[in-house]
């Protein structure tokens, strides 16, 4: 949604999160991507796939392990520099091949997701320090308590930010995802969005909820400048988009996903994301019906958890749909790219939008897979919703 929008609808590409400053007069704030009501259950590492998940199978067997589009990767030496920050693990860095292929369109009901992640291209990122979780509930009240800092969500939206909206309109809040109690056309999202007054990190589905047993579940509800608030704090920074995607990859060469090409190996569930009939019900075959507390499914080979699923994450870079083309042009390996110099959104130009990275727990192969690691999301920086958080990363120069 869109500052010019506040009170109209407007398309955006699955995977996004909403603007906070969309409040239609009904109070309905949504996106193109896919949540749920909270409630979490005991992890079953064991438990087979739901057959929801069964329709895939053809689709894997089509990948090829490693697509041609896709050169081995050559990391850095992987020994670290020093003692690890608390909390984070040791990313060697190399060259690697970073986006994703037209072929794993064939694995999302909506297809189109890997448009923008394309073409393959070659880059080189040194090595850096890593968050092994998404920063959590705990974490981030004690930034909070430090500092005093008030969330995006939290503030309430002035006249000068938004001149022609509604004085009924201009309440502090943030979006939240809302199941129909039906199956629904899923091309009208307006159906399972809602903008919730009250709702933001301390209350990541509206006033009637809190963080009472949720110390452990990663933050939610957070807007760019909230992220590059606690990353100042802490000593760290946010990722760049090739960080989090050599990351997520865990040194290995063009991998669907961060464990394999296989989304469920051996019967297991390895992400938090969405099963059952999307946007009714999430019923939590794989442990969780919405978000799940951080590090509950194996981590990557570098030893980081949910890179897929559980909540998007904001990286630092601008998002420009055709990034990766202009890299490409160039010729050569990209060296530590941080990004286009500017943000463009063909589908909502006016708004300057920031990456997303790592899907989300609403995240499903019937309306988005945006979970495969080399696929993008996007993101206004103002605002949150409850599937949206972040983790942090710190170069080798300044750790310890």
């Amino acid at each position: 949604m869109t500052k010019s929008a506040r009170n109209k609808g407007s398309a955006q590409s699955v995977g996004t999160k909403p603007s906070r400053s969309h409040r239609p007069a009904h109070a309905v704030v949504v996106v193109l991507a896919a949540a749920t009501a909270f409630a979490a259950f005991k992890v079953s590492q064991s438990r087979r796939p739901s057959d929801s998940s069964a329709s895939n199978a053809a689709a894997f067997a089509r990948l090829s392990p490693t697509p041609a589009a896709f050169r081995p990767t050559v990391e850095n030496d992987p020994k670290a520099p020093g003692p690890a920050p608390d909390g984070m693990v040791w990313i060697p860095g190399g060259e690697f091949s970073m986006g994703s292929t037209a072929e794993a369109d064939s694995i999302c009901g909506l297809p189109g997701v890997t448009r923008d992640a394309l073409p393959v291209h070659r880059v080189y990122v040194d090595g850096f320090w890593m968050d092994a979780t998404e920063v959590t509930n705990e974490q981030f009240e004690r930034f909070t308590r430090a500092t005093g800092y008030v969330t995006v969500a939290e503030r309430t939206p002035t006249r000068e930010e938004f001149p022609t909206a509604p004085p009924e309109n201009l309440v502090a809040g943030s979006t939240v995802f809302t199941p129909t109690p039906g199956p629904v056309p899923l091309s009208d999202y307006f159906q399972w969005w809602r903008y919730e007054p009250g709702a933001n990190w301390r209350h990541p589905e509206g006033p009637g909820t809190d963080l009472n047993g949720r110390e452990k579940y990663p933050v939610v509800q957070m807007a760019y400048d909230d992220a590059v608030a606690y990353a100042k704090w802490a000593g760290k920074r946010l990722p760049t988009e090739a960080e989090f995607e050599f990351a997520a990859r865990g040194g290995k060469t063009g991998w669907i996903y961060p464990w394999g090409n296989e989304l469920h190996p051996a019967g297991k569930y390895m992400a938090n994301t969405y099963q059952g009939r999307f946007p009714v019900k999430d019923d939590g075959s794989d442990g969780f019906a919405g978000l799940a507390p951080v590090a509950q499914f194996p981590p990557n080979a570098y030893g980081l958890y949910d890179l897929s699923g559980n909540v998007w994450e904001w990286c630092s870079d601008w998002y420009r749909p055709d990034y990766y083309a202009q890299l490409e042009s160039a010729g050569g390996t990209a060296r530590n790219p941080t990004g286009p110099d500017t943000a463009f959104d063909p589908a909502e130009p006016s708004e300057k939008k920031r990456v997303h990275r790592g899907g989300s727990f609403l995240c499903t192969d019937q309306y988005c897979t945006r979970y495969m690691v080399g696929t993008r999301g996007k993101g206004e920086g103002s605002t949150g919703s409850n599937h949206l958080g972040f983790r942090c990363v710190k170069t080798a120069a300044a750790a310890p």
